[in-house]
C-alpha cells in the first residue's frame, strides 16, 4: 500500500469546540476555520460540539457564532447548526410569522416534505414556539391556499411504492371533472386528492391524466388555479414525480439573471444536503449542462462560497 494515502484525522467534539473557540479569539473571526469544521460535521456531531462548547466555555455556541459571523455566511451556518426537522420548523415559523410574511417560502417547505417529515416538524414546532403550526397557518394564509396547507400538514399519507390502478384512474378522472371539464373549479376535490395521496399514487395520477386528456395535470393546475394555492399544488405534484428535479429547478431560478436570491440558495442547499443532494446535483447537470458546483461558485464569494461548496461536497 502506498504511504502517500493519509487517512482523515478524526477529531473529537472537544477538539472541534476548542478549534472553534480559537477561531473566535483575537481580532476578527477566522471564518475559514469555522467553515472547515462545521461544514464537515453531521447533525449528531454538530449537536455534540454545541454540548462540549457549553461545558468547556460556559457559552452558547449558536450565540457566539451569531456575534462572530455576518451576512450570508452567518445565515447559512446558523441554519446548518440545527437538525433537519428543527431547521424546517425555524424556516416555516419565520416565513409565517416574520416581517414580512413569506407564504411562498412556507408553502415550498411544507409541500415538498414527506408525511413523516411533516409530523416530526409539527412536534418540534410546538415544543420550540409553544404554538401549533396549524394556528400560524390559520393566521397567515387565506382561502384555498390555507385549506390546502391545513389539510396537507394534518393528514398522514402512505409513503410506500404500491399503488391501486383503479383508484389512480378514478382520481385522474375526478381531477379532470373538477377542473378542465367544468365551468369553474372544484378546489375542494383538488385539496382532498393532493393532501391524502401518497407520492407514488399522485405521480401515477399525473401520468394517467396526461395519457387520458389533452393537457398534463400541471397545465390543468396552471389554468384552473392561481397564486399560492397554485404554487402549493404544483409543489406537491412535482415532488411526487421527482423531488430532486424540483429542487434543481428552484436552485437554478435562484441563480438566474441579475443578482442571486441568496435566501433561497441557502435554504435549499442547507436543507437538502443531508437528504438528497447527490440526486439534485445529477438532475441539475442533466437539465442545465453545468454542474451545480460551478453554478454556485460563479454566484457566490468568500467564506460563504466555501461553506456552500463544502456542503455540496
Amino acid at each position: 500500500m502506498s504511504s502517500l494515502i493519509i487517512p482523515p484525522i478524526l477529531t473529537s467534539p472537544q477538539d472541534d469546540a476548542a478549534q472553534l473557540h480559537k477561531a473566535f479569539k483575537g481580532f476578527g473571526c477566522d471564518s475559514g476555520a469555522v467553515v472547515n469544521i462545521l461544514a464537515h460535521r453531521d447533525a449528531t456531531q454538530r449537536s455534540l460540539i454545541q454540548r462540549e462548547y457549553k461545558a468547556m466555555y460556559h457559552k452558547d455556541l449558536i450565540k457566539h457564532l451569531k456575534s462572530e459571523l455576518s451576512g450570508n455566511l452567518e445565515k447559512a451556518v446558523l441554519l446548518w447548526m440545527h437538525d433537519p426537522a428543527t431547521r424546517d420548523a425555524v424556516i416555516v415559523k419565520e416565513a409565517l410569522c416574520g416581517e414580512p410574511i413569506h407564504l411562498r417560502r412556507a408553502t415550498e417547505v411544507l409541500c415538498s416534505r414527506t408525511s413523516t417529515q411533516i409530523q416530526h416538524l409539527r412536534q418540534i414546532y410546538l415544543s420550540m414556539f409553544q404554538s401549533y403550526i396549524e394556528h400560524d397557518i390559520e393566521k397567515s394564509a387565506s382561502g384555498d391556499h390555507k385549506k390546502l396547507l391545513l389539510a396537507y400538514v394534518s393528514k398522514p399519507r402512505y409513503e410506500g411504492p404500491e399503488i391501486d390502478r383503479i383508484l389512480v384512474e378514478k382520481d385522474a378522472k375526478a381531477l379532470y371533472n373538477a377542473g378542465e371539464k367544468r365551468w369553474g373549479t372544484d378546489e375542494q376535490k383538488f385539496i382532498k386528492i393532493f393532501s391524502e395521496s401518497s407520492r407514488a399514487h399522485l405521480a401515477a395520477v399525473a401520468y394517467t391524466y396526461k395519457q387520458s386528456y389533452a393537457n398534463s395535470l400541471e397545465k390543468a393546475i396552471k389554468s384552473e388555479t392561481s397564486g399560492h394555492f397554485e404554487y402549493g399544488l404544483l409543489t406537491i405534484v412535482r415532488c411526487a414525480e421527482n423531488p430532486a428535479f424540483y429542487f434543481a429547478k428552484v436552485l437554478h431560478k435562484a441563480m438566474k439573471g441579475m443578482g442571486t436570491d441568496d435566501s433561497t440558495l441557502i435554504r435549499i442547499i442547507v436543507t437538502r444536503t443531508e437528504m438528497d443532494m447527490q440526486y439534485i446535483k445529477i438532475e441539475y447537470q442533466k437539465k442545465y449542462k453545468k454542474t451545480l458546483h460551478d453554478a454556485v461558485h460563479s454566484e457566490t464569494s468568500g467564506s460563504y462560497r466555501d461553506f456552500l461548496l463544502s456542503l455540496l461536497g
